[in-house]
């Protein structure tokens, strides 16, 4: 009796590696036995012996890839995939030649993929079955709500951080979030701080000291700043590196997870509100627990259906310290704040802000005396929106403090830029998600973020043209400072970015990467 093996490969979902046993009948397809780990069955039926592994990974945001390894020389299979949307693809494995098929989902989500193994002389079949989970997510936004003070005791203990201590926030299953959300959206914000250091939010919910940061702060300071962040056992947990305890405070503004919602879509960033100016609402300072509201859907670039933006909120002539709230419209004024200001301070945070049914958003001014206020648009979420975010592990991608392979060491000088690539990720890369920090500020100044018209072949041999120098700003410094800020950012054509020194003297620039958004 001849006999012949397969082992069977599906790349689908990395953290549900799984394999899948079965036995080959000669009569049609079994029903799939529970997956066990490392698991493998052997048939005396028949006219075949069969031995069946599937394995799960995923390829881009909505891509997934079954690889087929054929053990027997001389047989000859008929490989068929269903791809539970509604698809199917067929090949044919010979020998050992080693077979794989790709598969892009419209949707992000979970499939159950069926696949069929058929020997073409014996008709024997075997029939298996795993569920594909895309890498990809998409954004729920979240009315803006808290979930951890540690001046009250909400989400923790009622007491501050300690130096070089973290502490851990339950995220699934609290305020309305979903037990298998996998990314969260936070405006996170130290206080009460008596000592300089800094804050670094991480996935989980085990305490590690991190090699990125999220938040910089001195004493006497309370510093905000917009973080996504993936979620693992349903926390995350944030750091403090400083030596002296801080008090954290986090609220939501939304959450990702691996089901169709709102896709992103990145803008070339669009002033919205300058108060200075009276663009986008009136002129002049808005005044102490003052608001206004701002027209988003069906204005600068973001269509109506929109469900969420993304904006850079910037407080500028404060006149006292306060904060800024930005929130749906027809909405009572939640608990929470998204920039934080002492007087005569410029300060700018990214946000993502839930777009109300009427289009409209507002931002209200949380200080007893006038400030005015900048707004600029960089992005929206929408059910049409093709680009799922993808979320990282944060990680320190360029430190001009150390240099880097594509730059030497040194600070960025006035007036000037650096080119940091992305390529190498995806053909389809809309937009990367940063934290950026600017610090050892020898003036005044602010960072523009942009994408850069030049290839990397032209930079190599020398045939680059200057950028244009953009016009907005991510975030603002002082002399002396160390300033952080989000950004979503546009790679443009050629998965470049530039980063803007628009002040006169040198700073020195740091970026970590929280995630990508891509559109395949």
């Amino acid at each position: 009796m001849r006999q012949h093996r397969f082992i069977l490969s599906a790349a689908l979902v990395a953290a549900s590696v799984g394999l899948t046993p079965g036995i080959a009948q000669a009569a049609g397809p079994v029903t799939p036995a529970a997956r066990a780990d490392d698991a493998q069955t052997k048939a005396d039926t028949g006219d075949s012996d069969f031995e069946i592994s599937l394995f799960a990974a995923p390829i881009t945001a909505h891509e997934v890839q079954v690889i087929v390894q054929t053990l027997d020389r001389l047989a000859t299979y008929e490989i068929t995939y269903d791809w539970g949307d509604g698809t199917t693809s067929k090949e044919t494995s010979t020998g050992l030649d080693a077979n794989w098929d790709y598969h892009t989902y419209t949707e992000v989500g979970a499939y159950t993929v069926t696949v069929t193994v058929k020997d073409t002389a014996t008709g024997v079949q075997d029939v298996k079955t795993v569920e594909a989970v895309t890498d990809g997510t998409e954004f729920t936004p979240h009315a803006p709500t808290r979930l951890l003070d540690t001046r009250s005791g909400l989400g923790a203990a009622k007491a501050k951080v300690g130096g070089r201590k973290s502490v851990a926030l339950k995220v699934a299953g609290s305020a309305d979030i979903p037990a298998d959300v996998v990314a969260v959206a936070l405006n996170v914000t130290v206080t009460n701080t008596v000592d300089a250091g800094h804050i670094a939010v991480q996935p989980g919910k085990t305490p590690h000291e991190a090699t990125t940061s999220n938040l910089n702060y001195v004493a006497g300071q309370s510093v905000p700043n917009l973080v996504i962040v993936p979620v693992r056992d349903g926390h995350v947990q944030m750091f403090n590196g400083g030596w002296q305890p801080v008090d954290l405070v986090a609220d939501v503004t939304g959450y990702f997870k691996a089901s169709p919602a709102g896709g992103y879509t990145a803008l070339t960033p669009v002033r919205a509100v300058d108060t200075r100016e009276g663009l986008g609402t009136a002129q002049g300072q808005v005044p102490g627990y003052g608001a206004f509201d701002i027209a988003i859907a069906g204005h600068g670039g973001v269509p109506k259906g929109a469900t969420a933006v993304a904006l850079n909120l910037t407080a500028t002539n404060p006149r006292e310290s306060g904060h800024l709230t930005a929130y749906p419209s027809g909405q009572t004024a939640p608990g929470t704040s998204n920039v934080n200001f002492a007087a005569g301070q410029t300060v700018a945070n990214s946000v993502i802000v839930p777009i109300s049914p009427d289009g409209k958003i507002v931002v209200r001014n949380g200080s007893w005396k006038p400030s005015d206020v900048v707004v600029d648009i960089v992005g929206y979420y929408s059910p049409d929106s093709q680009a799922a975010f993808v979320p990282e592990a944060p990680h320190r991608i360029f430190d001009s403090r150390q240099g880097s392979w594509f730059r030497s060491r040194g600070p960025l000088k006035g007036r000037e830029f650096a080119h940091v690539p992305f390529f190498g990720r995806s053909d389809s890369l809309e937009a990367v998600v940063l934290n950026t920090t600017v610090t050892n500020t020898a003036g005044v100044g602010f960072l523009s973020v942009a994408a850069d018209p030049n290839s990397w072949e032209d930079y190599e041999t020398g045939n680059t043209v200057k950028p244009e120098r953009p016009l907005s700003s991510a975030l603002n410094w002082t002399r002396g400072t160390t300033v952080p800020n989000l950004v979503q950012a546009s790679t443009g054509e050629e998965q470049i970015l530039d980063f803007w020194n628009q002040g006169w003297e040198s700073t020195d620039l740091v970026i970590d990467q929280l995630g990508h958004y891509d559109a395949k």
